[in-house]
């Protein structure tokens, strides 16, 4: 009779166990969700707050708030390297630790300036965390559930950035107290921090003739052409995002519908998510971006075409459903074309590709806004949609089959 191999343990933890759920994976997305909802608790009202506290205009409130994102962008290639080389429990640690502290700077900031700084540097720690945590959660997930989790991490995310703002709002009116807001974030960091204290993560193995230093540590060049299609779904997404509610001002009359908008933008993110898990288990990666990109194009074009309040609501939804299955797959296509011990840089390219994407989408979008309307910066968006579905379904996924390592 053949015998059953006992499982190898590392650090106490069963190598051979294919629960998907473990211990420490869920601890990671609760580190994930604490990150994100203390972040997007603010987020809403940080301009009314800028505009009470400081009487800054419009113009001034965009630059101060943007900062972080020039932050974000600058550090990710650093992040990925610092994560593959250093001891990651240390690194998503002390990430988080200065991600916590920077909300004590928004308590103390008692200028526009100061405030300017902190808002700036809190893109630093943020982006670092993001990659660190987002590559812990490969970690510690177990080799034959590691696509099928990666889509799962994302819905800690998802559901912290539509709870939060609502909360932030909700506290917000009942109280009228940003100060309040300001200690719940802090308090909420904190958490983070010391949950990151309690992961345990497995021993990574030595990588024999690693170079020193390359290219590759900084930006995951074997998936170039993964990066580039990445970034045109980034760029739609922050046309999207930033400029939908003056949209459904100025071209729908909808002054309250921002709120359902995101609501339905979000419940399409989870929804797509617990049903594609199954299928990136299965390995089934190209097929869910094809799908993805697709029903988004959809979305998309509903959005730019159709100028009625139900095309309005229906396209937020069907753009949640797109991307749910979308981002998942594309941040396992970047993994798998990745060495084991560049998981790190591989996280901080997509990031970049995508953060990327989206600077390029503001700015293009309130160009042609300002020049043309609303309306052609939308149309503007479909077409940047349909040519990166279109590089996706010529290109990348073949790009992805032969440049996919034998052992990923």
């Amino acid at each position: 009779m053949r015998q059953i191999e006992k499982p190898a343990v590392e650090n106490g933890v069963a190598k051979g166990e294919e629960r998907l759920w473990n211990r420490e994976y869920l601890k990671v997305m609760g580190c994930n969700f604490l990150l994100f909802f203390a972040f997007y608790l603010l987020t809403p009202l940080l301009p009314l707050y800028l505009d009470a506290q400081f009487s800054a205009d419009k113009d001034l409130i965009g630059l101060v708030l943007s900062g972080y994102v020039v932050a974000t962008l600058l550090i990710r290639p650093f992040s990925g390297f610092v994560v593959d080389t250093f001891d990651r429990k240390r690194v998503l640690t002390l990430c988080f630790f200065f991600f916590f502290l920077c909300f004590a700077g928004y308590v103390g900031a008692g200028t526009l300036l100061m405030f300017a700084i902190v808002r700036t540097l809190h893109g630093i720690p943020y982006g670092a965390t993001t990659v660190a945590n987002s590559t812990a959660a490969i970690d510690v997930l177990p080799s034959s559930r590691r696509n099928e989790g990666i889509g799962y991490y994302g819905l800690s995310n998802n559901v912290a950035m539509a709870v939060a703002p609502s909360a932030g709002i909700y506290i917000y009116h009942a109280t009228d107290n940003f100060p309040l807001l300001f200690w719940i974030s802090l308090i909420l960091a904190l958490l983070g921090v010391l949950l990151t204290t309690t992961i345990r993560f497995p021993q990574r193995a030595k990588v024999e003739g690693k170079p020193k230093l390359s290219l590759d540590h900084f930006f995951l060049g074997r998936a170039w052409l993964l990066a580039v299609n990445i970034a045109f779904f980034g760029l739609c997404w922050g046309v999207m995002s930033n400029y939908v509610a003056i949209y459904g001002q100025e071209e729908l009359s909808i002054t309250d519908g921002t709120g359902l908008f995101f609501t339905l933008l979000s419940a399409g993110l989870v929804i797509s998510r617990l049903f594609g898990a199954k299928s990136l288990r299965a390995g089934r990666m190209t097929l869910n971006a094809g799908f993805g990109v697709i029903v988004s194009l959809v979305g998309y074009s509903l959005f730019a075409f159709v100028a009625q309040p139900w095309a309005y609501y229906a396209s937020a939804f069907l753009i949640g459903i797109g991307n749910g299955q979308m981002y998942p797959a594309f941040l396992n296509m970047f993994i798998k074309v990745a060495r084991h011990d560049q998981r790190g840089t591989a996280n901080s390219s997509i990031l970049i590709s995508w953060d990327l994407g989206m600077g390029i989408g503001i700015l293009i979008g309130g160009v042609v806004a300002e020049n043309i309307g609303f309306a052609a910066a939308f149309r503007f968006v479909a077409a940047m949609q349909g040519a990166g579905a279109l590089l996706f379904l010529t290109a990348t996924a073949r790009f992805f089959r032969r440049r996919r390592l034998p052992d990923n």
